[in-house]
């Protein structure tokens, strides 16, 4: 019997060297994620004087994923955002068509305070965003395309309040979103991709922006309603209005989305060994 607690006791200081340390899971090794993932439908407007003057208007499909990631007792959160939009607009005479596509990341830390016995949450703080994406003018047989590719810092805020109707809980939230600072790239007035990338004649492609030269602001609205332990239900508003004026070039991309999904909550505990005092 001695020989065989032995052996045991060797696996497990093998596995964990701090005996007070076995198989323990604090606060600390706890991370709850808030995960939602959305379809949405609706209007697009875009204008890029590169390819036409024209302004082009049509209808468009999001796919927007969010993710929150927190620990109980802290008052810092992670999030992750992803938003892909594709769009399909013409010219006020119906004669020109442009496709539009692009995917919008969004990483950033907020900070939490919760008000009115936990039932309203405040948080503010900033994200990173990176857009990357196309617009496509099927009639321009020249220079047909233009890229899109820009880094943004963006403060951030957000506002939720939980309540009840009957025995349904529902959560109504709103997340604004503004450009502060960034870079992009554009061509230059009458420059062609062909010079910038066959060529090589930089003609100051990499612009440094601001929320003057480059306003920019977005906008959820969302209201969840759980229906049972694991399904919740996400309807909402999304609202993202990016636009630029660099390099005597204009160009803005507007998108209204309705939009519904499912939400879950979830914690993942890890395990800690020895680590307990660090």
């Amino acid at each position: 019997m001695k020989t065989i607690n032995s052996l045991l006791l060797t696996l497990l200081l093998a596995v964990c060297p701090y005996s007070d340390a076995l198989s323990q899971t604090t606060a600390d090794s706890l991370t709850v994620t808030v995960r939602s993932n959305m379809l949405g439908i609706g209007a697009t407007r875009v204008l890029d004087t590169y390819l036409s003057q024209e302004h082009f208007s049509g209808l468009g499909l999001s796919f927007v994923s969010t993710s929150e990631y927190l620990r109980p007792g802290r008052y810092w959160s992670t999030v992750v955002e992803h938003e892909a939009d594709v769009s399909s607009v013409h010219d006020r005479a119906d004669n020109r068509d442009e496709l539009e596509g692009a995917y919008n990341l969004y990483l950033g830390r907020l900070r939490t305070w919760k008000l009115l016995d936990d039932r309203l949450t405040l948080q503010a703080g900033g994200v990173a965003n990176v857009t990357a994406g196309v617009i496509y003018n099927t009639a321009n047989g020249n220079n047909p395309a233009q890229a899109r590719f820009a880094l943004n810092v963006m403060p951030m805020g957000t506002v939720s309040y939980r309540f009840q109707l009957g025995s349904i809980p529902f959560m109504a939230r709103c997340e604004l979103a503004a450009h502060l600072v960034g870079i992009r790239f554009s061509p230059n007035y009458g420059q062609s991709y062909y010079e910038i990338f066959s060529c090589g004649d930089y003609d100051h492609n990499v612009v440094p922006t601001t929320t003057v030269s480059a306003p920019e602001w977005r906008t959820m609205l969302t209201l969840d309603a759980r229906l049972s332990r694991r399904f919740t239900l996400r309807v909402g508003y999304l609202g993202n209005f990016q636009q630029a004026d660099v390099n005597n070039l204009k160009q803005h991309v507007y998108t209204h989305r309705v939009l519904i999904g499912i939400t879950k909550r979830f914690s993942i505990a890890t395990a800690t060994c020895g680590l307990n005092n660090k």
